[in-house]
């Protein structure tokens, strides 16, 4: 039988897009035809608007691109600074800097498996995430004073020293955190329902997760084991011990299943941070003014979603002449039209909630 195609619009104001995102989806069926992603309506102008900033300024704005992984945005930026002015970041600052952007880290996978959850249809692994997420908050807090956009990086070091307070519960967050990860094993993973909308569905090859400069959770799905905190270690990442997860099939599943792995071995660096945290100051001497020399420097970490990059350009006065992002979240979406080909309407949710996108980070 002849059948005609029809465009449906998922989004921008779909729950399961994860904020202001559209994909125009062009269906026979069910079936997914044609996919076009249209990014953009989060759009704010940070990289414009860091142009008319101070470098130091600047930092708050990194807090509203990926606001589930704060802590790692601020690093990719002041990594790139420091990386164009040859600042030396003190030993204690590189330890908190390594703990607090590993809570992070920890954070942002909370969200994206319980969104997950409720994206396949489970709420109560949802719920699960959240309380526990609110742990790593409220360790955050005591830290910054704040629970979401934190701006606690400076150019040279960090804001303040972690209080004495701030050690026993992380000890007791650490400690609980193995059984809370076999808790969501248990509820979620483990879930019959939940395999079979996952498992062999929206599957990325290590060749096209490659060829589409995919990374983070989203390319170690699919068997590479790249993750710039072992492959090209920062900071002190290179003190640690720790492994990288990575999946076997590249599908949702496995990308799912690497976030829940990745959240245990972020508490075995915090551990490890904890037990080696030097003494000495929490900032290297700096200027009043900022004001590196006539040049420019890119600096990459690994954040939630993937590598983070910075690349700043300096005209040698104290604001920036340019800032611009890699933002991984964006250039895991440019594969997803290719992707979503093929698969059902039910499967675009799927699909779409592993790669773990965040639109403030995407639209920048």
């Amino acid at each position: 039988m002849k059948t005609q195609t029809y465009v449906l619009n998922m989004g921008p104001q779909h729950p399961s897009t994860h904020g202001v995102f559209r994909i125009i989806l062009e269906l026979d069926g069910e079936v997914v035809v044609k996919a076009t992603s249209v990014p953009g309506y989060l759009h704010r102008g940070i990289e414009k608007l860091a142009e008319a900033r101070t470098y130091t300024q600047v930092i708050p704005y990194t807090d509203r691109m990926d606001y589930l992984a704060s802590m790692l945005m601020n690093w990719g930026y002041v990594a790139a600074v420091e990386k164009l002015m040859g600042i030396e970041v003190p030993e204690r600052a590189e330890y908190i800097r390594v703990i607090v952007g590993e809570l992070s880290r920890i954070a942002s996978h909370l969200v994206a498996v319980g969104t997950y959850s409720v994206d396949i249809g489970g709420f109560t692994g949802f719920l699960y995430c959240f309380r526990d997420r609110e742990r790593v908050l409220d360790l955050l807090e005591m830290v910054s004073g704040s629970r979401m956009t934190f701006s606690y990086f400076r150019i040279g070091g960090v804001a303040d020293d972690l209080p004495p307070e701030f050690f026993p519960p992380l000890e007791k967050f650490l400690k609980d955190l193995p059984s809370l990860c076999d808790e969501y094993d248990g509820l979620i993973t483990g879930n019959e329902i939940f395999q079979a909308r996952t498992k062999y569905v929206g599957i990325i090859t290590p060749e096209m997760g490659i060829n589409y400069s995919l990374s983070g959770p989203v390319l170690r799905g699919s068997g590479i084991p790249y993750d710039l905190r072992k492959v090209r270690p920062y900071g002190v990442y290179d003190r640690f011990d720790f492994e990288v997860p990575v999946g076997k099939n590249g599908d949702c599943f496995d990308r799912f299943v690497c976030r829940i792995k990745e959240i245990r071995q972020s508490a075995r660096i915090i551990q490890q941070a904890i037990e080696g945290l030097p003494e000495g100051p929490i900032m290297a001497k700096m200027p009043k003014v900022i004001k590196p020399p006539v040049g420019e420097a890119y600096a990459e970490i690994e954040s939630s979603k993937g590598i983070l990059g910075c690349y700043v350009v300096s005209d040698g006065s104290p604001k920036p002449y340019r800032v611009h992002f890699r933002r991984p979240s964006f250039i895991n979406l440019g594969y997803l039209d290719e992707l979503l080909v093929g698969w059902k309407i039910a499967d675009v949710i799927a699909i779409l909630g592993s790669l773990d996108i965040v639109l403030g980070e995407v639209d920048c």
